[in-house]
């Protein structure tokens, strides 16, 4: 365990767990509850609430400054741009969706890049 993390991955380490545990909610309530969501995309729908367990374990291991935490932020944010490739290889092929389901993919995205990024910035300075 490092003896300081900078203020950068601890913000990544608290974000990605916030956000894996709201990842878990919304998701679980869209798919298990009554609520109809529109459109989904339910190969994108699954992957995020599965997901969502990545982005807490990425969190608490960055938080913990474990080894593996880097890679696991990496392979989520490869993985959620591969989802987000293929989401819109079904929008442009004329298959139904919403448009919070592409801000959401963009937003994922893009903070899985940055939070991969940190993660291995602070593990090559380690």
């Amino acid at each position: 365990m490092p003896a300081r993390r900078s203020r950068a991955l601890t913000i990544a380490a608290a974000v990605a767990a916030i956000f894996g545990l709201l990842t878990i909610v919304s998701g679980g309530r869209a798919l298990f509850g009554s609520v109809d969501m529109g459109a989904v995309v339910p190969f994108v729908l699954w992957f995020n609430f599965v997901a969502g367990f990545a982005y807490v374990l990425a969190g608490v291991g960055l938080w913990r400054g474990t080894n593996w935490a880097p890679m696991l932020s990496l392979a989520i944010a490869v993985t959620t741009a591969a989802v987000f490739a293929a989401f819109l290889w079904h929008v442009g092929s004329g298959g139904a969706w919403e448009a919070r389901t592409m801000g959401a993919m963009v937003l994922r995205t893009g903070i899985w890049i940055v939070i991969a990024t940190l993660a291995l910035r602070s593990k090559k300075a380690a």
